[in-house]
């Protein structure tokens, strides 16, 4: 049987771990920031809805990259605590991983909204 109350707990947890993680993380803030800038973006220029789904998508890719690096470095850290060669490893890995999807999310951004950008600068 479905329990509303667990279902809204759920809700609860999460929320409590997004805060967490909005918190102590200065890239996830970093990353929100730059989300809410491509939103704004998005509406001024009234980009197709195509074009607006994939910067959803690109945004939605690199936030759950940033919480699962989050949850990486906080488990490696647990398990083995201190500087270790493994440990640096898993969060380089963790962390290189974040910057490519950021990196695609940057260039598919360009992409989508260089035509825009280009008007408004030309004279």
């Amino acid at each position: 049987m479905l329990s509303l109350s667990r279902f809204f707990k759920s809700f609860r947890y999460a929320g409590r771990g997004l805060r967490q993680v909005f918190r102590e993380e200065q890239s996830f803030r970093l990353q929100i920031l730059a989300a809410i800038l491509v939103v704004i973006l998005a509406f001024y220029f009234q980009i197709a809805t195509w074009q607006i789904i994939v910067l959803f998508l690109v945004i939605t890719l690199v936030l759950v990259l940033e919480l699962i690096n989050s949850i990486f470095e906080r488990m490696v850290d647990i398990i083995k605590p201190g500087i270790h060669e493994y440990v640096r490893g898993i969060k380089d890995i963790m962390a290189a991983a974040v910057l490519l999807a950021s990196l695609a999310a940057i260039i598919i951004g360009l992409f989508i909204f260089w035509p825009y950008l280009r008007a408004v600068v030309s004279f």
